[in-house]
């Protein structure tokens, strides 16, 4: 009888707990194969000939790992395990790189909590140190085409302007329960209310743009290249929709639904890339055809609330407390 032999991985990213496939051929489903990471045995939760399903454990270092099934030196194919780049933090959209590569992050807190430190500032080499302080519930940013900062306060309903030495200035209010941020290629600034409103602000004033149902977590946008708004607004339905706005305002969404669509970005190809996070675990989903479903390109154990891309292409996927960065 002819050895086992794998075809692919699916997803190729992975962070501990996440669930993954190996597909191909010969794999035993009673007793099932094993799986090795490196020479770790993974622990399979579904098998049959074709296909092997396990949960990637916790000791492993980021990096590419070789995946083999039955022997732990044999062929292999490899999978990207996401490494630690920063913790501590409490995020509730997504983390966000300077086209230094430098990763900021936020320590949002509970409401009206005011914790020593709302942004922080991570090195490539994964040094952490404060950035910003003062600015209450910290909730989402995003760099301005003006190369500087801008970060939302749920607390406030406020948005502000933060210098390159973490001094800010407020630059617009009365927005709600503030908290997705983008830009358009003209400027403008485009600010999600939790409460089911998306402003335009334009020299510091802002009107509805469009009106959304309100979220239970907070509204989540990112500007696609072609300058379509794209929002995730969380409920406590069974599923989600993700919202795409056209440039006069009108909504329509994208066709497949997720369960719990969180924090979402383009990444540098063009490509909206979304976390989905429901019943404890979540995934990273690919549109690279919008009108089509997405494909599933990372995993993870625990839910997870945002991602970002930086210059260089590296995914960074962020939990509530954990950014967890692949090359």
């Amino acid at each position: 009888m002819p050895g086992s032999q794998i075809t692919s991985i699916r997803p190729i990213r992975a962070i501990e707990g996440g669930h993954v496939s190996v597909v191909g051929t010969g794999f035993r489903s009673d007793p099932p194969s094993a799986v090795w990471l490196d020479e770790q045995a993974a622990r399979v939760v579904f098998a049959s000939s074709s296909r092997l399903t396990f949960v990637v454990p916790g000791e492993l270092e980021g990096a590419a790992v070789p995946v083999r099934v039955d022997d732990p030196r044999g062929p292999s194919v490899p999978m990207a395990i996401g490494a630690v780049w920063a913790t501590g933090l409490h995020q509730v959209d997504n983390p966000v790189f300077n086209a230094a590569g430098d990763l900021f992050v936020t320590y949002s807190g509970s409401r009206g909590q005011h914790a020593p430190v709302s942004i922080f500032r991570v090195s490539q080499a994964g040094t952490r140190e404060p950035f910003a302080s003062g600015i209450v519930n910290a909730t989402s940013m995003t760099f301005g085409p003006d190369g500087l900062l801008y970060v939302s306060s749920r607390f406030e309903g406020s948005v502000y302007r933060v210098a390159d030495d973490g001094t800010y200035e407020q630059v617009a209010t009365d927005l709600g329960v503030a908290c997705g941020l983008a830009f358009d290629d003209d400027g403008t600034m485009y600010v999600g209310d939790r409460s089911g409103t998306v402003f335009r602000v334009e020299d510091g004033q802002a009107t509805p743009f469009a009106s959304l149902p309100a979220s239970v977590a907070a509204f989540h946008l990112a500007m696609s290249p072609t300058g379509e708004l794209f929002v995730s607004a969380p409920t406590l339905g069974s599923y989600d929709y993700v919202y795409r706005i056209a440039r006069d305002g009108t909504v329509r969404t994208v066709p497949t639904p997720l369960g719990r669509p969180q924090g979402l970005a383009f990444s540098p190809d063009g490509v909206l890339h979304v976390v989905d996070a429901l019943a404890g675990a979540s995934g990273v989903y690919r549109f690279p055809d919008l009108e089509a479903p997405p494909e599933l390109t990372a995993t993870s154990g625990q839910s997870m609330i945002g991602l970002a891309f930086g210059p260089a292409g590296q995914l960074v996927v962020a939990s509530n407390d954990t950014a967890y960065g692949f090359a």
